[in-house]
């Protein structure tokens, strides 16, 4: 995965590392055509613990490949149970979710809590996670205040990409190292738009793009995530599985969330995500 470099050459690198790796072509997870917003190929389980609520796929002690990780933050005086359809739908596309059980997530101590957590499940040989989890591959997204615990926590380097959704603004985007999705709601009268954007703009050392929900405010994503679900999957799909027909969804000049503007108000690329080859 991308990985900080020196300014100069973040473009050639950006070309040579966009394609998935030969060994990682046919990663073997299911197709889901483009249907990202549709419930995925896996039924899921739930597993709370005192720290750490999992989602994940139910049969995932049975699965022939390692299941990439999402590492999840709560709004303030939230819990995982108020995302529940949001990270299930994760969990049905083949991730393994770890949620902080935590209304204060902002310092993103519970979320790399998580990461702990399932590399001794995965070491575990009396764990249903033995073995099928892929630890080289993490993605961190949340919510509001959990939106800015994504961004806290992209300086861990073993996280590979962010989602900050509707990020609080406690939180320094420039020591986030890997692409960036984040979303604002058109209507978030709580995390304006323009915060969101404020984010974007300092983010000019990592391939970022910046969504804008037509018609969300600071609650759509609660309870059935709606417009979110589908665009946070396709781009997890892509960064975590190397699937290639969600490239498009954000890549190269045919990018579909660019010409969708009946889910989109505003979308951003900056110029490294500019970069990026589309199909």
């Amino acid at each position: 995965m991308l990985r900080r470099l020196l300014v100069p050459l973040v473009a050639l690198v950006l070309v040579l590392t966009a394609a998935p790796h030969a060994a990682d072509a046919d990663t073997g997870f299911p197709s889901v055509g483009r249907n990202w917003g549709a419930a995925g190929p896996y039924a899921t389980a739930v597993d709370v613990g005192p720290v750490t609520t999992l989602y994940y796929p139910r049969d995932i002690a049975q699965s022939g490949r390692r299941h990439p990780v999402i590492v999840w933050g709560n709004g303030t005086f939230a819990f995982p149970v108020v995302y529940r359809d949001l990270l299930l739908h994760w969990a049905s596309h083949g991730f393994v979710v770890a949620a902080a059980n935590t209304p204060q997530s902002n310092l993103g101590i519970s979320m790399r809590a998580g990461i702990d957590l399932l590399a001794q499940r995965n070491a575990d040989p009396g764990s249903v996670f033995h073995g099928r989890v892929d630890l080289d591959r993490i993605g961190a997204s949340g919510h509001s205040q959990g939106g800015a615990a994504a961004i806290v926590v992209g300086d861990d380097s073993r996280v590979d990409t962010v989602v900050p959704i509707q990020p609080g603004p406690l939180a320094d985007v420039d020591a986030v190292h890997g692409p960036m999705f984040i979303l604002a709601g058109q209507h978030d009268s709580i995390v304006w738009p323009a915060l969101v954007k404020a984010f974007y703009n300092d983010a000019d050392h990592i391939p970022a793009i910046y969504g804008e929900v037509r018609g969300a405010n600071h609650f759509t994503v609660v309870g059935a995530p709606g417009p979110f679900a589908g665009p946070t999957t396709a781009w997890f799909r892509f960064q975590l599985m190397d699937d290639e027909e969600a490239r498009g969804e954000f890549f190269g000049p045919g990018c579909r969330v660019c010409a969708d503007t009946r889910t989109w108000s505003d979308v951003r690329r900056n110029p490294l995500a500019l970069q990026v080859p589309g199909l």
